[in-house]
């Protein structure tokens, strides 16, 4: 993947920076979603670690396969303690 450390610093400071920036310098997020473009929006806004993760892990010849899943279910516990703890901040403030 070109690029690889700008998108990984990219992804330090935002998962969506990170997305952001893949798919302003590579073709993996049109290519790992088959060209569907509502499934890449939606991760955008709700599930960003996980969108980054499966566009990262994704290759032309098996899609997601072996570690690549372990990438993406990370990216999903990310995505998850990232709604938890929102949620729990905002309990925690009224």
């Amino acid at each position: 993947m070109p690029c690889g450390c700008l998108v990984a610093i990219g992804a330090l400071v935002s998962p969506r920076l990170g997305l952001f920036l893949v798919w302003l310098f590579t073709d993996r997020i049109p290519a790992a979603f088959d060209g569907n473009w509502l499934l890449p929006i939606l991760g955008f806004f709700l599930l960003p670690w996980t969108t980054l993760a499966w566009s990262v892990a994704w290759t032309a010849n098996d899609g997601v396969a072996g570690f690549g899943w372990a990438i993406v279910i990370l990216g999903f516990v990310f995505d998850i303690s990232t709604h938890l703890g929102a949620a729990q901040a905002r309990r925690s403030e009224s």
